[in-house]
């Protein structure tokens, strides 16, 4: 049995994962693979160590690990499989794929203009009600965001 997990970034906002269990709802749709969980690679759980172990005890043989990060950064080169590559150990019988993030795509595009054209009817950003950012803790033992200055 094959198992799909659909690994986000994270955040530390709660039901900010609402959009990607509706994204595993549609994957689950599309594929035909039953066995769909999301999972993130830090702030919110779970996480992929306890997904991992979730598919392998519901009977999953193979699992396929999608990230859905745009870009391939530092956690799409290293992170990921560095993580995938330690849990592989843990389950020698069962095969474990590390798919392709998302990437380029000529959809993406068209959903980019999709937004721009919803986007015009959206006020100034002077007139938002940005929310108090101490709504949002930083989970303990996390650290906050460090802006990195990029070299000129």
């Amino acid at each position: 049995m094959r198992a799909i997990v659909l690994l986000g970034h994270g955040s530390r906002v709660p039901g900010a994962a609402r959009e990607m269990d509706g994204l595993a709802g549609k994957l689950r749709e599309l594929t035909g693979v039953s066995l769909v969980k999301v999972c993130f690679l830090s702030r919110l759980g779970p996480h992929l160590p306890e997904t991992i172990k979730a598919c392998v005890t519901e009977g999953a043989e193979e699992i396929m690990v999608i990230p859905y990060f745009l870009h391939a950064g530092l956690h799409i080169l290293v992170d990921i499989p560095e993580e995938l590559q330690k849990l592989a150990v843990e389950y020698p019988q069962t095969r474990i794929v590390f798919g392709k993030h998302l990437g380029f795509d000529v959809v993406m595009a068209e959903i980019l203009a999709r937004r721009v054209d919803e986007s015009l009817s959206l006020p100034d950003v002077r007139e938002i009600e940005v929310p108090d950012r101490a709504n949002y803790p930083v989970p303990p033992g996390q650290g906050e965001f460090v802006e990195v200055i990029p070299d000129k």
